[in-house]
């Protein structure tokens, strides 16, 4: 995509459906004049007198407590510089998605048109009765350390600037660990810092605090080595300034034992590498382009433990490990500050997560068998479910032992499952998927590429590495909507009408080969190979893609009958369905079938259920299954109730570990307080629902697209069960981003079936 292409998309993303990323919504009816009497007059005067009463009690009736104002004034975007405090508020309402999609806290973003301290400071103190917390965000340093000082010991409520202390937190998490994996301790370590600026002071402050020795540490900006002869430095710079003569950041390197880069691109080569001390620990944390690149300096050094802020490398340090479940923490007990105590304690928390057993969720994310402790995995990914209820705790604890919680927690097990309900959907599902299937990508048909929509999602395909796509369609209108959307990549493009054939008598000859005692005569076959749904599923095959996805124009049937005749099943499947993964507010919830079959019999639904519980498995979730009908254990003798009984009874028997139990109403299911008080003999009571199965397609169907349509729950899928080739049909119009979805999923079908 070209630079122009780029702007044009994420202006658009910016500005559609409506301006924005943030938006603030009731949390309380008001759909009455009752409601609204309540919701203000006259009934709001109710909490505002006891408010007044005791100044506490506004976390009790508002929603303070959970509220965090992310305020800049422009003057360090990014990096794009000081660009003022309007331009900045993208950026701040960015940081408020962050918040809440990981941490579930909700964000005003406050943009301060004001360059003076002074100003600034008291701008925020006069807000801050309205926020349980302040983050402060791209404030140009050195005013940066003043104003957090200052707001730190002027205000009640916890206060970071992310800038500074995030970066500090997450890098020195990776330090305890690199430095125990090189059996190396703090204070005797050498370090050389490149970047002076306020990150780079933080981290340096933090590692000191670990053990590392301030005379052992030698910091460099973009004029060189930090000494004590240059007046320009800041206090806080002065600290790091050393007596000595100036030196290259080269020289600097020799025995180093540690490098942290905040600085830019490419300033370290393998001889300055190669100059370090055994086990050198390189954290090159340039964005995008590291001090020196990943694969560079490992190929260099094999006793290398490093990492950098990119995602597409091990140990990211990233920032959203810490701080979403920090201020999580620190709201949480009501805590007066944000102290070195409860950072040093994320630090901790951080490192001894790196050092348990990881969730099947992150190594799917990652595409391995199993991410263990050691050098390429020396921090937690932000892929990790556990972060909030590992986190937030450790810092909620420090806050209670330092001393400025003033309410502390009495029921850390109550927390937990507190924090856990917080998760919901946050789309962390697609992330994940996304972030598999750019681990190892295929060759995925796109058989409706003439169409502008398909289109634009085998470029986003093709653009964020998830895939490499093979264009089926008219090769003119193809090329035509490619200069038009600015997908100027060089990617196959098939007519299958058009010079083809060759290989469309060859996938003739092969199709009727299978066909010819079914009614398929050669002639047949070689006219159906012109229609592309027929030539793309013999391409998939015969080994010329890895998968196929298509069904954006035609409907669903029309789209499934070729790939039922020309893929096999996949071994041991006798039965072929689809479910589909809806992102609900509870988390992703699998419903099945949603597309095949019309009226499936008790012995169908049974490996319906099976085949879903393994789909689930292999996005890292435990099926927990409810067998869904209208009625609940036998209160109906109905024929549709009775086969899921039947079938329930079949699974119970043949598969006593799988959590599945009904027939079952969907709000019993789905109520765990009804479910347990009325039927406590379930095997789903005191479990968490996350798998429907439908007694007929007619329910399954209607069900997931009201819940798309009525809740705004993102759906992927129909997920294809059950077939031997990575083949995945679109709903009739679906979107860009369901495209996209759904493209990753067939790549990551493909690296399954592959391992088969």
């Amino acid at each position: 995509m070209d630079k122009n292409t780029k702007k044009s998309e994420a202006l658009l993303y910016h500005s559609h459906p409506q301006p924005g990323k943030i938006q603030v919504i009731p949390t309380k009816k008001y759909a009455t004049q009752r409601d609204l009497s309540l919701a203000y007059s006259p009934g709001v005067a109710e909490p505002c007198l006891e408010i007044a009463k005791d100044v506490n009690d506004v976390y009790k009736y508002t929603t303070k407590g959970n509220l965090v104002a992310v305020i800049s004034n422009g003057t360090a975007v990014l990096g794009l510089g000081d660009i003022g405090p309007e331009a900045s508020k993208p950026v701040m309402e960015g940081k408020g998605v962050l918040f809440k999609i990981f941490a579930g806290i909700d964000v005003f973003d406050i943009e301060v048109d004001t360059k003076n301290v002074e100003e600034f400071i008291q701008t925020v103190k006069n807000i801050a009765p309205t926020f349980g917390g302040i983050n402060l965000e791209d404030i140009k340093a050195p005013e940066s350390f003043e104003i957090e000082r200052r707001l730190v010991e002027e205000l009640n409520i916890p206060v970071m600037h992310d800038d500074q202390h995030g970066t500090a937190i997450i890098s020195s998490a990776a330090l305890l660990n690199a430095l125990e994996l090189a059996g190396k301790k703090a204070e005797d370590m050498k370090m050389v810092v490149s970047g002076a600026g306020s990150a780079a002071l933080a981290c340096a402050d933090l590692y000191i605090l670990l053990g590392v020795k301030l005379e052992n540490i030698l910091m460099f900006n973009s004029k060189g080595l930090l000494t004590k002869d240059n007046p320009s430095l800041s206090p806080l710079q002065q600290k790091y300034a050393k007596d000595i003569p100036q030196m290259t950041l080269a020289e600097a390197l020799v025995d180093a034992d540690i490098f942290l880069g905040l600085s830019s691109g490419d300033i370290m080569s393998p001889e300055m590498l190669l100059t370090m001390a055994d086990n050198p620990i390189v954290f090159a944390m340039a964005n995008p382009v590291p001090e020196i690149d990943y694969n560079l300096a490992i190929a260099t050094r094999k006793d290398i433990i490093m990492a950098t802020g990119r995602s597409d490398f091990p140990n990211q340090v990233n920032n959203v490990l810490g701080f979403p479940y920090i201020f999580r923490g620190a709201l949480d007990v009501r805590a007066t500050k944000i102290n070195e105590a409860m950072k040093m304690a994320a630090v901790r928390a951080l490192a001894a997560l790196a050092k348990e057993n990881v969730p099947e969720q992150v190594n799917i994310a990652y595409g391995v068998t199993k991410l263990t402790f050691g050098r390429e995995y020396i921090i937690p990914s932000p892929f990790d479910p556990r972060l909030i209820t590992v986190v937030a705790p450790a810092v909620a604890k420090a806050a209670m032992d330092s001393g400025v919680a003033l309410n502390p927690i009495t029921d850390w097990n109550e927390y937990e499952e507190s924090l856990l309900e917080r998760l919901g959907n946050d789309n962390k599902m697609v992330r994940l998927i996304t972030n598999r299937a750019k681990r190892e990508p295929k060759r995925i048909v796109f058989a409706e590429a003439d169409h502008l929509d398909v289109l634009k999602a085998a470029q986003i395909v093709h653009e964020e590495g998830i895939g490499f796509p093979i264009l089926l369609g008219d090769k003119e209108v193809i090329l035509e909507l490619k200069s038009e959307i600015g997908f100027d990549a060089d990617v196959v493009i098939i007519d299958p009408k058009v010079g083809e054939e060759e290989r469309r008598n060859r996938f003739a000859s092969s199709f009727w080969k299978t066909r010819q005692r079914r009614g398929i005569s050669l002639l047949d076959a070689q006219k159906l190979m012109r229609e592309r749904n027929y030539f793309a599923a013999m391409m998939v095959n015969e080994g010329e893609a890895d998968a196929l996805v298509s069904g954006h124009s035609r409907s669903y049937p029309s789209v499934v009958k070729p790939m039922l005749q020309l893929i096999e099943k996949a071994p041991g499947a006798s039965l072929v369905a689809t479910t589909n993964m809806m992102l609900t507010a509870r988390g992703p919830m699998f419903l099945s079938d949603t597309a095949i079959n019309i009226n499936p019999s008790a012995d169908d639904l049974a490996k319906i259920a099976i085949m879903t519980a393994n789909s689930a498995r292999m996005f890292g979730i435990e099926p927990v299954i409810a067998m869904v009908s209208f009625s609940n254990f036998g209160s109906s003798t109905n024929e549709g109730a009775g086969k899921v009984r039947e079938a329930v009874a079949y699974l119970h028997k043949n598969h006593p570990d799988l959590i599945v139990d009904g027939e079952i109403q969907a709000d019993f299911a789905l109520n765990q307080e009804m479910l347990e008080k009325k039927f406590p003999f379930s095997k789903l009571a005191g479990k968490k629902v996350n798998t429907l199965i439908f007694p007929n397609l007619e329910s399954a169907n209607i069900t997931y697209k009201l819940l798309k349509e009525l809740n705004n729950v993102e759906s992927i899928g129909p997920i294809m069960l059950g077939m031997g080739k990575p083949v995945h049909i679109f709903q009739l119009g679906a979107s860009v981003e369901e495209m996209v979805n759904m493209s990753a999923i067939a790549v990551i079908d493909a690296q399954e079936k592959q391992k088969k």
